[in-house]
């Protein structure tokens, strides 16, 4: 049976955007996963951003993200310009705020798509622009007790 791309579940949903938000408790893999089910998604990729022990050859002991305002808002924006660019089924991105532990969840963004190619480059993109584009700093406590904000996701 030859295949067609005229099948409705190889475009994108007509409302693929899921979950977005800005948390300030833990956040949770299987809530993005279960966000981004989709019966015509054919490959689901996701991505989790953990707070690391080191950065630029310095031991972090603790990191707090905080946020302007228009965050949430932005990261919406930035979800949108992907759904446009990608065949996406549905999209989830949740990033957390406040004072977080090495090993914590800090993002977790994940697209669902009718193939896994797609899937693998609309999450990329979407991970990549959020880290760019959202307005969400980073403050880094060293064990030397120096300390960094970083203007990243």
């Amino acid at each position: 049976m030859a295949t067609t791309n005229d099948h409705p579940g190889e475009l994108a949903a007509p409302d693929p955007v899921k979950l977005i938000g800005i948390r300030e408790t833990p956040l949770s893999v299987d809530e993005v996963f279960r966000a981004v089910g989709d019966d015509a998604a054919g490959g689901t990729a996701l991505f989790v951003g953990t707070v690391r022990n080191h950065d630029g050859g310095t031991d972090v002991d603790r990191l707090g993200y905080s946020c302007h305002p228009s965050a949430e808002a932005e990261m919406r924006r930035i979800a949108e310009k992907v759904v446009a660019e990608y065949p996406v089924r549905a999209l989830a991105a949740v990033h957390r705020v406040g004072d977080l532990e090495v090993g914590d969840l800090a993002v977790v963004v994940a697209v669902s798509c009718p193939h896994r190619g797609e899937a693998f480059e609309a999450c990329r993109k979407l991970i990549d622009d959020l880290k760019h584009e959202v307005p969400i700093w980073k403050h880094q406590t060293f064990s030397d007790g120096t300390e960094e904000w970083v203007g990243a996701c």
